[in-house]
């Protein structure tokens, strides 16, 4: 037997060897055991398939192949040896159609499933998930699927065991979000098995698998955090209970009276109220929520007429009141007794009604409840998940027409919301059925409402509308714009006492103008006369506002800048670039450069005022690239005032405008209003014209026509 007769036949040996052992395997009475050897028979003859295809292959591609002369008979090892393994190949070309057959089953199978689990027939689902595993072994998405049925059923252990063997069929392949998907299951499973440390390590393999998910693997910690602090509350209770301290027999004792039916209302009242008492410590929080305490009065067919009841009387307004306190008195500070009250559906309703109530008291009542649940991250959340916030949020607005503590306290309450992520996330999905109680606010009347809670909510809307989707469906709202202008001129009835009403105002119509088109010219015309009368007031911070929507309004008429004219602006403007701070001289150098580019008088009256063109050029020199390029064509358009550019000649204009024009600056408007001004100067005094030639700035001039041609 010559050396490579020798070589196969060894490889056959071993082959023989390790089909052996994994024939073996199969039969092993150890599940894990046997589905390895069943993944790695599957791979093996997968990896005999694509041989054999790759043998096809080249065996097509050598059309001429010189056969050697048959001179000596082949021995029996070498006929047995190649009779084994044709007999292994087709095997394995059986074996891949089969297994092409099977994934089509197993997808259909799958999809059954999918539907049952969806229709709540969870039972069915894994019924069906099992039969596509009985078609093949290897599928992830059925373990998976079968996984998240078993924990709907409760049955924790089954879906540990099937998560694990999704994980084992990924060891010849890197982690995906299915990989993430088995964690998940494991981390639920393994947390309500009270497993807290696994789950944690479940959680945390999935954002070294995809760090992007890391807000949702914080939840899943904080959820475990949560649990397990509530566990050790209740082990604690535990204790105390059997060691038979007063307060925990108490409190487990009048639970036990309190879930006696149909008792008079007071009945019921003068017990929560002395309940309430009760509570001073996390013990007995927790002894309530142990022993059914939420349930006990939610539940009660008496205390719920008392809630629904429309037109209440002073028994049933005491029961409401009282419910709502020991709600209170059981949640403060304890964040799995707030979990247990808001994630129950009816409860989730009932706290968004009560908070819209006709009795002052049961509203006060609630909004304390609510406001105390929002103190922490947790609190915060299961209000966005469970509460229906379009009414909680129309409820907080009206407390606007309350007394300055309740309002306050309200657009509280709903600043704390505004600022979750989540509650953005809403907000501009839900934002068309929220808008008529937005737009309800700006119709209040200053001088009934409490200043500084309204002044709140205006700065939330104004926070909101800063993202584009947000302020696209406000600006697109003509009753809301319209909403704005109304406001605004009842403020300036009295510009004094609703100042910050004003400014807070101005905030939110400047990011509105930022939306083009505007809600109409008309619009955009009277926000601009607003504007321009609010710019004789002796408050700072109104000036600058004014003239911040002045800059992104008055480009929208001719009229209104010949109203501006006539109205002093410019004189304005200018006194803004001497004495304002950069946020005023932004806006005042752009209302400048719209006045100067529509009408030769606002040129004329600049270089009146700014003689040699000393405050416009030292804009030049600003870090702020807006500035500068508004600047830049203010000094074109003045460029056209007779004898402006002779005056200029000891000047370094031409060398900063070519500087500028030149330069490598992210806003092309630079570039090509400093070019524009550069060919305005050269052509009003040619002696420029020659500087330019001697420093070679015609090349430089030249680069920014494309800026110009693109623009």
């Amino acid at each position: 037997m010559d050396a490579d007769q020798e070589k196969d036949l060894q490889k056959f040996l071993k082959n023989v060897d390790e089909i052996t052992n994994l024939i073996q395997e199969m039969n092993s009475d150890d599940p894990v055991v046997q589905q390895n050897a069943v993944l790695e028979t599957e791979k093996r003859l997968l990896l005999m398939e694509e041989d054999q295809e790759e043998d096809e292959c080249r065996t097509t591609l050598n059309k001429t192949v010189i056969s050697p002369p048959q001179t000596a008979v082949k021995s029996a090892e070498e006929v047995n040896s190649e009779a084994f393994l044709a007999s292994v190949e087709k095997d394995a070309k059986e074996r891949a159609k089969r297994r092409r057959e099977n994934k089509v089953l197993a997808d259909a199978l799958k999809e059954k499933g999918n539907e049952a689990f969806a229709e709540g027939n969870y039972e069915t689902a894994i019924l069906h998930y099992s039969e596509g595993l009985e078609k093949l072994k290897d599928v992830k998405v059925l373990y998976t699927n079968r996984a998240q049925a078993y924990m709907k059923l409760k049955n924790y252990e089954k879906a540990l065991v099937d998560c694990e063997w999704a994980l084992k069929s990924f060891s010849f392949m890197q982690c995906d979000e299915k990989c993430t998907k088995a964690y998940f299951h494991m981390g639920k499973a393994n947390l309500a098995l009270k497993n807290y440390s696994v789950s944690r390590e479940c959680y945390k393999k999935i954002l070294e698998i995809n760090p992007k998910l890391q807000t949702q693997v914080k939840d899943y910690l904080n959820q475990v955090d949560l649990q397990e602090k509530a566990d050790l509350q209740e082990k604690e209770a535990h204790e105390l209970l059997d060691s038979g301290k007063n307060t925990a027999v108490n409190t487990k004792n009048l639970l036990e009276t309190l879930s006696k039916p149909d008792q008079i209302p007071l009945f019921y009242a003068g017990g929560i109220e002395i309940l309430t008492e009760m509570i001073k410590e996390c013990t007995e929080q927790t002894l309530f929520r142990m022993h059914d305490g939420f349930s006990i009065i939610s539940d009660n067919e008496v205390i719920r007429r008392c809630f629904s009841t429309a037109g209440k009387d002073a028994i049933e307004e005491t029961v409401c009141v009282s419910v709502l306190k020991l709600w209170q008195a059981v949640c403060c500070r304890n964040e799995e007794n707030q979990r247990v009250l808001v994630m129950h559906p009816d409860r989730a309703r009932l706290l968004a009604t009560l908070l819209s109530s006709k009795v002052l008291a049961i509203r006060q009542q609630s909004l304390a409840l609510l406001l105390q649940l929002a103190q922490t991250e947790s609190g915060r959340s299961l209000i966005i998940s469970h509460l229906d916030l379009t009414r909680l949020l129309e409820a907080l607005v009206s407390f606007l027409d309350f007394s300055d503590k309740e309002a306050n306290t309200a657009m509280g309450l709903f600043t704390d919301l505004a600022l979750e992520e989540r509650f953005q996330v809403w907000f501009q999905a839900n934002l068309p059925g929220v808008l008529p109680a937005l737009t309800g606010i700006l119709k209040t009347d200053p001088k009934v409402s409490s200043s500084s809670a309204l002044c709140q909510c205006i700065a939330i809307m104004g926070n909101l509308s800063a993202e584009p989707a947000t302020r696209r469906h406000m600006a697109a709202c003509e009753e809301f714009g319209d909403g704005c202008l109304s406001l605004l001129a009842r403020c300036e009835e009295n510009v004094d006492l609703f100042r910050e009403v004003i400014y807070t105002l101005l905030g939110l119509m400047m990011n509105l103008c930022l939306q083009a088109p505007f809600v109409s010219e008309v619009w955009a015309v009277e926000v601009s006369r607003r504007c321009l009368s609010l710019l004789n007031s002796q408050d700072g911070g109104i000036l600058t506002r004014a003239a911040g929507v002045l800059s992104r309004t008055l480009s929208s008429s001719l009229k209104i800048v010949e109203e501006a004219l006539q109205a002093g602006v410019v004189k304005k403007m200018i006194k803004f670039l001497k004495t304002g701070g950069e946020t005023a001289s932004r806006y005042a150098v752009k209302i400048l450069a719209i006045c100067t580019n529509s009408y030769h008088e606002a040129r004329e009256e600049v270089i009146r005022l700014d003689k040699k063109l000393s405050i416009m050029m030292k804009l030049l020199s600003s870090e702020d690239e807006v500035l500068v390029g508004n600047a830049a064509l203010c000094l074109g358009n003045c460029m056209e005032v007779p004898n402006v550019a002779s005056s200029l000649l000891k000047t370094d204009l031409l060398q900063v405008l070519l500087r500028l024009a030149g330069s490598d600056t992210q806003k092309t408007a630079v570039q090509v209003n400093a070019g524009i001004a550069l060919g305005k100067l050269c052509t009003a005094e040619p002696r420029f014209a020659a500087q330019l030639r001697k420093l070679h700035g015609l090349e430089i001039l030249n680069s920014t026509m494309k800026y110009i041609s693109d623009s």
